[in-house]
């Protein structure tokens, strides 16, 4: 059977048009309270879950809620408190060094621009995209691992690259679409299309877009 949406475009505007429908409100998944909170987050969301995050996080706020407490802390006392987060000395060591440059070179204030963002220790493009569009509101579009399959499932990138993948999504939705749907498409993937739970076949969104897809055979 034929996809009723056989091209990207059509299939971008069914999934915003959807997606909207089932995720009217899209909260930010990682708690925070500020910019600074939230970079901090972010850092220790890498190969880690929001909750187990979220667990960890209140008791590091407690010891150190801006950058200038944290950069005074120790590492060793910061990696005692993230450890649950899994590669606790990499991302102790960055929070530390983020936070002091942090001071030093921004007077205290989360940079606001992706170059100042990505030249601190621990932040790659991801985590800056997170950063601008969900504490400054700037169209920013970053791409997960759910992001990701899902732009491979849905065939909206040919999933060569994380890069590439952002860079299709980009020109598939307009941009002011952009800080929302990237939210809405992690929190489908968390539900419906799962690494696990869906192969292309079973989630609502994918039947509807490829009706006449075949699962997946795995050998025996």
């Amino acid at each position: 059977m034929p996809s009723p949406y056989p091209t990207k475009s059509a299939r971008a505007a069914f999934i915003d048009r959807r997606l909207e429908e089932l995720y009217q409100e899209t909260p930010i998944p990682l708690q925070h309270d500020n910019p600074y909170t939230l970079l901090v987050a972010v850092v220790l969301s890498a190969q880690c879950t929001d909750q187990r995050v979220n667990q960890v996080t209140p008791a590091l706020w407690a010891l150190a809620g801006t950058p200038a407490a944290m950069a005074r802390l120790p590492v060793e006392r910061i990696e005692a408190v993230i450890r649950p987060c899994g590669l606790a000395p990499q991302k102790a060591r960055a929070i530390g060094a983020l936070s002091r440059l942090i001071v030093e070179r921004h007077g205290g204030a989360v940079p606001r621009t992706f170059a100042e963002l990505e030249a601190l220790p621990g932040v790659g493009h991801k985590t800056a995209s997170v950063v601008m569009t969900q504490a400054f509101g700037e169209p920013a579009f970053p791409v997960d691992t759910h992001i990701h399959r899902l732009a491979q499932r849905w065939r909206l990138t040919d999933g060569r690259s994380v890069e590439q993948t952002e860079r299709d999504l980009k020109r598939l939705f307009p941009r002011d679409r952009w800080n929302q749907l990237h939210l809405r498409m992690i929190f489908y993937g968390r539900e419906h299309c799962t690494a696990r739970g869906c192969d292309g076949t079973v989630c609502e969104i994918c039947r509807t877009l490829f009706p006449g897809r075949r699962p997946v055979r795995t050998s025996r």
